[in-house]
């Protein structure tokens, strides 16, 4: 089983939704594997529903599942760390306080695990209390390089910065991508991309020297009316992906 994901010249890797498992398909065929298909945890009322059909999805896609919260809920932080324990899935995505309780459930450092932080209006600052219950208690706000530092001691492979608000947190991202750049770390940008967006906040990261990025798009090319992802917009994402990466 394919534990690690198939990065675009070694550097980008998407990350999209599914709406079906027909749709999952099509959207890996789209993007020519370079891609991380989501399914979130929270659309299952237990853990062994969730195995059960994620193990479909990710025969259908030579496993590259990445296995979501939903909308970045804290509260689905230990469903999907069971979830992922279970199935071995190529991609997890985490609060940041639950990036250390996946990485020792998977019990491999190959599959990518996530943490959530978040922008607070300041360059170089960023919002680490994103779990269950410090994302009720006061904004822990630390420098962005100490949160790197911080889930690289929980074993973490990347930072998932969301809520971006597409361009809105553009000069905070540049400070991430540049910290993500210095500390030889991942970076999963998130929240508002979109295929006319998508080129400039790409390019950011690779100009920093991010060693791999995996940009999450998902409401923006999801077809309103079936809940699918369109694999034409996939497509659109990959050629841009190809003409900036070369």
């Amino acid at each position: 089983m394919k534990l690690t994901p198939k990065f675009y010249q070694d550097r980008v890797c998407l990350n999209v939704l599914a709406g079906s498992k027909e749709n999952a398909r099509e959207i890996w065929q789209a993007a020519e594997g370079h891609v991380l298909v989501g399914v979130l945890s929270k659309n299952y009322d237990s853990v062994a529903s969730a195995v059960a059909d994620m193990r479909d999805y990710a025969a259908l896609i030579d496993n590259a599942l990445s296995v979501g919260l939903g909308a970045g809920d804290p509260n689905q932080s230990a469903m999907v760390s069971a979830i992922s324990a279970e199935i071995q899935p190529q991609h997890v995505n985490q609060v940041f306080t639950g990036a250390a309780t996946s990485r020792a459930l998977l019990g491999q450092d190959q599959t990518v695990v996530n943490a959530l932080i978040s922008p607070t209006g300041t360059p170089g600052q960023v919002k680490i209390s994103t779990g269950p219950l410090s994302s009720k208690a006061a904004d822990a706000i630390v420098p962005v390089e100490t949160a790197i530092a911080l889930l690289k001691d929980m074993g973490a492979s990347s930072v998932k910065y969301f809520p971006m608000g597409g361009l809105k947190s553009i000069d905070e991202f540049r400070a991430v991508a540049k910290a993500c750049a210095e500390q030889d770390f991942w970076l999963e940008p998130t929240g508002g991309i979109d295929l006319e967006n998508y080129e400039q906040i790409l390019q950011i990261a690779l100009d920093a020297g991010v060693p791999k990025i995996i940009p999450h798009i998902y409401s923006s090319i999801i077809d309103k009316d079936s809940g699918n992802t369109r694999p034409a917009d996939v497509s659109t994402l990959l050629s841009m992906t190809k003409k900036l990466v070369g």
